[in-house]
């Protein structure tokens, strides 16, 4: 008698913004993801640029949104894949090379695994761990452009690898603070990947884009071309900056200058309509206030153009600002929701530039789950199914390392 197949796995994506918690629950079913339900929990005084500054607050913002999103997919679940972001995490490129001194030179999986152990082998400080090690391609005896060599044929097996590094610290407090909010960690990934995963095309990742990731108090920068990550960087600036702005403009509250932003702002100019006052109230949350799209304009725009230069200067930077213009920059995030941001992001950075959303043909999900905002969870959702992002590589590349090799790397790290 045949067996029916076994129903989907329940899986959980929750992404720890700059100041915002946001979950996402749901079932992979041939390659597509459907979302079962989400929620969000706003957490400006536990979150500070993607890092916890306090833990109990940051706890209770997590079971918030877990549970909001539990409620909306009618299901329960214990454990989560975890978005982190945040000025402590570093990035740089390296290459690992491995000799195959077998008579028979076909390489196989463990051969993968330890090339790429050899170019995560590094001296990093004590206070800092590997948090992905991103193969970008292998060279096969010299021979560049090979994305899969397992089943090829050679001497030496070569790798180029991008290395995402983080601060132990902080790592372990937004680990501490899912654990205390009930739930176990099954991964944490870098955000701006997870985003990767969902947004960039296997076809725009070889001609070369730029992915932006426009959170509260940060933008994740990733360079792709090649058919990988080449470059990725934290921008300590977002779109909270701007709510300052307006508040300390305007002299309103906090909360006032959110909803103007959300409700009246826009970055571009040629988006000034007929300048109908707006009505509001003063710090004091009574006194009432006007105010005038030109007004809010002459606040945002400045600092929407800041925004943009800071990406534009870090991709001169990377070396990569002529690989991304066949794609063109692809932005994501609560702060890309603005009206105009597209615009001013083609402006500032010379490159045609869209509001990335998921293909449609890879998610099922209602139009609250495909909001910028949820990008991070939803790709950690497809994190899930794939081993490039599970700590079973690491492990795997771990344990094919020779003897001589843990223990030289071991003497390395006690030294630095």
């Amino acid at each position: 008698m045949r067996k029916s197949a076994l129903p989907p796995r329940v899986i959980a994506g929750v992404d720890v913004g700059s100041g915002r918690v946001s979950c996402l629950i749901g079932q992979i079913e041939g390659g597509v993801v459907r979302v079962l339900g989400g929620g969000a929990s706003s957490c400006r005084g536990g979150l500070r640029g993607g890092v916890v500054v306090n833990i109990p607050e940051t706890a209770a913002a997590v079971t918030r949104a877990v549970e909001e999103a539990e409620a909306a997919g009618k299901c329960e679940i214990s454990e989560v894949w975890l978005g982190v972001r945040g000025g402590h995490l570093q990035s740089f490129n390296n290459r690992g090379a491995y000799n195959i001194a077998r008579t028979d030179r076909e390489i196989t999986p463990g051969d993968v695994a330890a090339v790429v152990a050899g170019a995560r082998a590094i001296p990093l400080a004590s206070d800092r761990e590997i948090l992905h090690a991103v193969p970008q391609g292998f060279s096969l005896d010299r021979q560049r452009g090979v994305p899969h060599p397992v089943g090829m044929e050679a001497s030496l097996l070569e790798v180029d690898v991008h290395l995402i590094t983080a601060s132990s610290a902080h790592l372990s407090n937004v680990l501490k603070t899912v654990a205390q909010a009930g739930f176990e960690v099954v991964e944490p990934i870098y955000g701006l990947l997870a985003a990767g995963e969902l947004l960039v095309s296997p076809e725009e990742k070889e001609l070369g884009c730029a992915l932006v990731d426009i959170g509260g108090q940060s933008i994740s920068l990733g360079v792709y071309a090649e058919g990988a990550i080449k470059h990725s960087r934290e921008i300590a600036v977002g779109s909270d900056f701007i709510t300052r702005d307006l508040a300390s403009g305007l002299k309103t509250s906090m909360a006032a200058a959110e909803r103007l932003k959300i409700e009246h702002g826009f970055a571009h100019p040629s988006l000034l309509g007929d300048d109908a006052p707006a009505q509001t109230h003063g710090i004091d949350g009574r006194t009432p206030l006007t105010v005038r799209p030109s007004e809010l304009m002459a606040v945002v725009l400045p600092r929407v153009e800041e925004m943009f230069t800071l990406v534009a200067e870090e991709l001169q930077a990377s070396g990569y600002a002529e690989a991304v213009a066949p794609g063109g920059a692809i932005l994501t995030g609560g702060g890309a929701l603005m009206r105009g941001m597209a615009q001013a992001a083609s402006q500032v950075l010379g490159l045609n530039a869209r509001l990335g959303l998921p293909h449609p043909e890879r998610v099922r999900a209602d139009e609250a789950w495909l909001s910028p905002q949820y990008s991070t969870a939803m790709g950690l959702l497809l994190c899930s199914q794939s081993p490039q992002w599970s700590g079973a590589q690491a492990r795997a590349a771990a344990s094919a390392k020779p003897a001589w090799v843990r223990k030289l790397t071991a003497a390395l790290e006690g030294i630095f």
